[in-house]
């Protein structure tokens, strides 16, 4: 036997069930995502067996309809099945701890602000009572308008806030909303109580504490000392002073803490409900009319599936969560004596994430295993260099045995060959013959290294250092902009060919000019992983992949990085009787409203432009069909959308 062969291990046919290990759907899918015969990721709104939408179906129908990726399909029975999953974990506790009152999350808008989005939540929660938070002027202000006839549903509102602002909040008191200003410093009770006295309110007043207890993740510093809101223990008292002054400490009915987002340790979230309940109970036997306690937002999403203490993770459940959160309120109360609050969460993350998924196509592919080594050359004098000699050399001995030395031998003498050429002691037809050299050595110890049972640690990196190059028709910075700002990990795989088995790893590249506008970190349930498993890509055939779990923030931080715009946004819903139908469709930016954006006169572009052409068909460097023709391509481009599209699809 070849000593290149000996130990091989001979891979077994690939399988739907190999994918959806591979890409571990089952761990972060939530059972909403799954993969079917056909070899296609499927949506299952509802988590129901037997209720699933084809993805793959759905972009080829959308293609049929001039819908070219990138796009985002947002699948709004997944928002009504989170809603649903929030009120049932915290009913189950509820029951499970005795406790006395009930629960209301409150959707913080700033999550995702797309008015379908806010509606569809706000629609969805109704018979759920639950209600929305904003943390901002604007945000209030649509809020108010959607929120007419329903005085139960609670607005929280968080934030700076002026004087106009804190206004709006007593106009809507009168109005007859529930509406409750969370004081987040402490000048900003001197507007509440001048508005009160002006509209003759007695308004619902919340506080933010600082807590003490620390954060976890990205977001650590959200709570301390250090924290951007809320007030010292020393100011909360003070305020409840003021208040009793005015009489009007009955008007304060809530205490917040803001613990983080993205809270991937339960400890952290059990330290800062406890802490909260404990200055709950303490306001209470001071004399506030506390009713509510809001343990703001934290609650995870399990982005990478594997349940742990990672950032890209949560250790608990959300039955876990509800029932900490629950436990903990109650304990403190039924220490002290007192009536059981209404339990809010800002719950924003976890209700939003799975609902979004975000589809985009393959444009082309870097390799750099496509280097062949060429036969042994020699320069004039009949010599080689030596770094280029010790280069053939490693190549031509690899086996399973020396695979280590000679990727150690082919990397020094590479190197040497850079010192050289920098030297000048290296013509360029050498140095590149050392590139092709060293990459068809790397190839070549890859390939034995693929077929041994067991991979040496020096040579573990070697797939991620040979990965391709897969340049996607998309923007990092808008649409999976935390993935660049805070490397947010994102499930991202191949919609379609998953009963084949992917045959090339690679890194993801967007088509921004920018080097940061790169995918280089990837779902694993071991560790992050530096590349995806990927298909070869076939001429003339369209490969799509899409970055699941997208539907918290990435939308409403998306910038205009190379003026690419908001993408196509797309609707779906599912039913017994129609299947699943398109809702609705929102179209992405056209190259017009994205310089319109930046000030440009998008009314004046196209006449200028005109003018210009008529000139040069007056000096006769255009002919008028020419001059025509450049006219309306110019004329299409403007109402054209800001990606690439395939040819013909305008």
């Amino acid at each position: 036997m070849d000593s290149t062969t000996r130990g091989a291990v001979t891979p077994r046919p690939w399988s739907i069930e190999d994918s959806n290990e591979l890409y571990a759907v089952r761990s972060w899918g939530g059972g909403y995502f799954g993969i079917n015969d056909a070899g296609h990721v499927i949506c299952r709104p509802a988590r129901h067996e037997t209720r699933e939408i084809d993805i793959y179906e759905v972009v080829q129908q959308l293609g049929a309809r001039d819908l070219t990726a990138p796009m985002v399909l947002r699948f709004s029975d997944i928002l009504r099945d989170r809603l649903r999953s929030l009120h049932d974990a915290f009913a189950a506790a509820i029951t499970e701890n005795d406790y006395k009152n009930r629960y209301a999350a409150v959707f913080p808008i700033k999550v995702n602000q797309q008015r379908l989005v806010v509606e569809e939540v706000y629609r969805a929660s109704a018979e759920l009572g639950f209600g929305l938070e904003c943390g901002s002027k604007p945000e209030l202000l649509a809020v108010m308008a959607m929120t007419e006839d329903a005085p139960d549903r609670l607005i929280i509102c968080n934030g700076f806030k002026d004087d106009s602002y804190i206004e709006a909040v007593i106009l809507a008191t009168k109005l007859g909303r529930s509406i409750i200003p969370v004081v987040e410093n402490f000048s900003e009770l001197g507007y509440i109580l001048r508005h009160a006295e002006k509209y003759q309110v007695r308004p619902k007043i919340g506080v933010r504490v600082k807590l003490a207890a620390e954060g976890a993740g990205r977001w650590r510093e959200s709570a301390g000392d250090r924290s951007k809101f809320g007030l010292f223990t020393t100011e909360i008292l003070e305020l409840v002073e003021v208040l009793r002054k005015h009489g009007m400490l009955d008007c304060l009915k809530l205490v917040h803490c803001h613990p983080g987002s993205q809270l991937h340790d339960i400890r952290r979230v059990k330290d800062a409900v406890n802490e909260l309940a404990q200055v709950y109970a303490e306001l209470a036997k001071l004399g506030a009319g506390l009713e509510y306690i809001d343990v703001g937002g934290g609650l995870g999403v399990d982005y990478d599936g594997s349940r742990t203490n990672f950032e890209s993770s949560t250790n608990y459940s959300l039955r876990e969560y509800a029932s900490d959160v629950v436990y903990r309120v109650a304990s403190v109360c039924n220490a002290r004596g007192l009536a059981h609050p209404v339990i809010i969460s800002e719950s924003g993350r976890a209700i939003a994430a799975h609902h979004s998924v975000l589809v985009f196509n393959v444009l082309g592919a870097a390799r750099l295993d496509l280097f062949s080594a060429p036969d042994r050359a020699t320069t004039d004098d009949g010599r080689l260099p030596q770094p280029i000699a010790d280069l053939f050399d490693a190549h031509a001995t690899v086996t399973e045995r020396r695979l280590v030395e000679c990727w150690h031998d082919a990397q020094q003498a590479r190197e040497q060959a850079q010192q050289m050429f920098s030297l000048g002691y290296l013509n360029i037809e050498m140095r590149s013959l050392a590139e092709r050299l060293y990459w068809a050595t790397c190839a070549k110890v890859r390939d034995v290294t693929r077929r041994l049972g067991r991979i040496p640690e020096e040579l573990e990196g070697l797939e991620a250092v040979l990965s391709d190059t897969y340049f996607c028709n998309m923007s990092v910075f808008q649409s999976l902009p935390d993935s660049w700002a805070i490397e947010q990990l994102f499930p991202i795989m191949p919609l379609h060919r998953l009963e084949e088995r992917p045959g090339r790893s690679a890194v993801l590249a967007d088509i921004t000019c920018d080097s940061d506008g790169k995918i280089d970190r990837f779902v694993s349930l071991r560790d992050v992983k530096r590349s995806l498993e990927v298909h070869e890509l076939r001429p003339g055939e369209e490969y799509f992949l899409a970055a699941f779990l997208v539907g918290a923030y990435q939308e409403t931080l998306g910038d205009l990085h190379n003026l690419f715009g908001d993408t196509h946004v797309v609707h779906i819903r599912l039913d017994d009787e129609h299947g699943w139908w398109i809702e609705e469709i929102v179209n992405g930016d056209t190259a017009s409203t994205v310089l319109g954006y930046m000030q440009y006169d998008t009314d004046e572009l196209y006449p200028r432009f005109a003018r210009d052409c008529e000139r040069a068909m007056r000096d006769g460097r255009l002919s008028v069909a020419e001059g025509q023709a450049l006219k309306r391509f110019y004329e299409s481009e403007l109402a054209g959308y800001t990606y690439l599209e395939p040819d013909g699809a305008q």
